[in-house]
């Protein structure tokens, strides 16, 4: 509050002491103006206020207050500091809706993507969701891990959109497969379960939503990508399934291998349409090996030069990091990367495999 005060002092002084050609009253709009930069507007309408009482000041000391010039600068500061008024207020409404949507989207993550552990068996973990819009917490992206009686299922995988608008599609594939991992005896019976969920459920929305050109939406149109994987306990394999989502990166020693998918599976919501068969790929995992879970959102990032986020090169540096570590360091250079904002949303899952002594329970 000092400035804007100040200015007001300064600027009444100095006008009082100029010959009668010059006038400065005019500036005294400075100081509602940068008063509205940081305060409320209460406060911006007093420091208006004590602005117009300067230009009477001014007003009553040098040429008296009914000129028509002195007149028409008062005028003209009374309402350009009542537009400065309004303007903080709307800003200040925005601003409270801005934090009750953030609250909002905040509580919609913690309910649909339920923070992963720590430890999941033998398995340490770690996750990291970036969402695209600004005023959201979540999007499209989805990621979700469950115990079964011999090991671990993990799913991650990205609807076709973006934002709050892919709420309901990533809500119904994370139920379905909460209340199905640890059922379904085979991963591909899983993965035949998830088709039949979203497929049956877009296929209703189609019905319920007709499309702008007056017919039925095209269950067609949507889709999930995903990966979905088997993690046992015991013995030095996965098997992974890819429905249509970017391959899994395994971190060995240093080395970096893309886990492509002999057999891909479709989009998960485009069974009825294709009829897929489901078969698994198996891959090693060995004690402290990483795996790397993420969505198209970081490989699709772009820089300055529209060049694609180089993934396979850049998590070459931190291959022998830890999973928390390792995100954190992916999450700092991708958005160094695409200069502070992602195009897309963008999930991260990272994997590590601990060895026997390891995996005793934390305390």
């Amino acid at each position: 509050m000092v400035l804007p005060l100040a200015l007001i002092v300064v600027i009444t002084v100095v006008d009082i002491l100029s010959p009668p050609t010059i006038h400065l009253g005019p500036l005294l709009v400075v100081a509602p103006a940068i008063t509205a930069s940081f305060a409320g507007p209460r406060l911006t309408a007093l420091v208006g206020v004590i602005g117009v009482a300067a230009l009477v000041v001014i007003g009553a000391t040098r040429d008296g207050l009914t000129t028509s010039n002195h007149e028409t600068q008062l005028a003209a500061l009374i309402v350009v500091s009542a537009l400065v008024v309004a303007f903080r207020a709307l800003r200040d409404r925005h601003t409270r809706e801005l934090v009750q949507v953030r609250s909002v989207s905040e509580a919609a993550q913690r309910v649909l993507l339920r923070p992963l552990p720590a430890r999941i068996g033998p398995l340490r973990i770690a996750s990291v969701y970036l969402a695209a819009e600004a005023e959201a917490q979540i999007g499209g992206d989805l990621y979700a891990a469950s115990r079964t009686a011999t090991g671990t299922r993990l799913i991650i995988g990205d609807v076709r959109g973006k934002g709050l608008t892919s709420l309901g599609e990533a809500a119904l594939l994370l139920g379905a497969f909460r209340a199905a991992a640890h059922l379904q005896s085979t991963l591909p019976e899983l993965a035949a379960h998830l088709d039949g969920s979203v497929s049956w459920d877009l296929a209703a929305a189609g019905e319920a939503e007709p499309d702008p050109a007056g017919g039925r939406a095209d269950a067609g149109e949507s889709f999930i990508t995903a990966v979905i994987l088997d993690i046992p306990d015991h013995g030095g394999e996965i098997q992974v399934i890819n429905c249509g989502h970017p391959p899994p990166l395994l971190l060995h020693a240093g080395r970096v291998r893309t886990l492509d998918a002999s057999r891909p599976a479709p989009p998960l919501g485009l069974g009825g349409l294709l009829e897929p068969s489901y078969e698994a790929d198996s891959f090693p995992f060995a004690p402290g090996d990483r795996l790397l879970l993420y969505t198209d959102g970081v490989v699709e990032a772009r820089d300055g030069n529209r060049a694609f986020y180089p993934l396979d090169e850049r998590i070459r540096a931190w291959a022998t990091e830890r999973p928390a570590s390792l995100l954190l360091h992916l999450r700092r250079d991708l958005l160094s990367y695409a200069g502070g904002r992602l195009g897309d949303d963008a999930a991260m899952v990272a994997l590590e495999r601990v060895t026997v002594d390891q995996a005793r329970p934390l305390p």
